[in-house]
């Protein structure tokens, strides 16, 4: 049995994507498999930021899974968890426009969020 305590990882979100997980309809966030993302987990909470504000949403990692392609993950958690606002050509364009394919040769994560317990209080 391991005994590990959650971690607060701030991570920066684009306005747009903000505000869908703000509302929380976006539960899904795609990341590059970074080596700092290498051991996020579920119960780890996530603070995004809106760069350069001081604007922050807490979210509670539910599960990680590692997808080798955005293709890939956008077929295996389906475009409307990912972003319910565009098609899935329109999403796998805007993610490959922020992470080239040098990027993505590293893995794609798929990061099942909720809105943290204290947000929705």
């Amino acid at each position: 049995m391991t005994d590990r305590t959650a971690r607060i990882r701030e991570l920066h979100l684009y306005r747009q994507y903000f505000e869908l997980v703000a509302a929380g309809t976006k539960t899904i966030e795609v990341r590059v498999k970074y080596p700092h993302l290498a051991d996020l987990t579920a119960g780890d909470t996530i603070r995004f930021r809106i760069k350069d504000t001081d604007e922050t949403c807490d979210v509670e990692v539910l599960r990680v899974t590692e997808y080798p392609t955005f293709e890939a993950l956008l077929d295996g958690e389906g475009p409307t968890n990912v972003n319910p606002t565009a098609t899935r050509d329109q999403q796998l364009a805007n993610i490959r426009t922020i992470y080239g394919p040098d990027k993505e040769a590293l893995g794609a994560l798929a990061i099942e969020i909720t809105l943290s317990r204290a947000r929705q209080a």
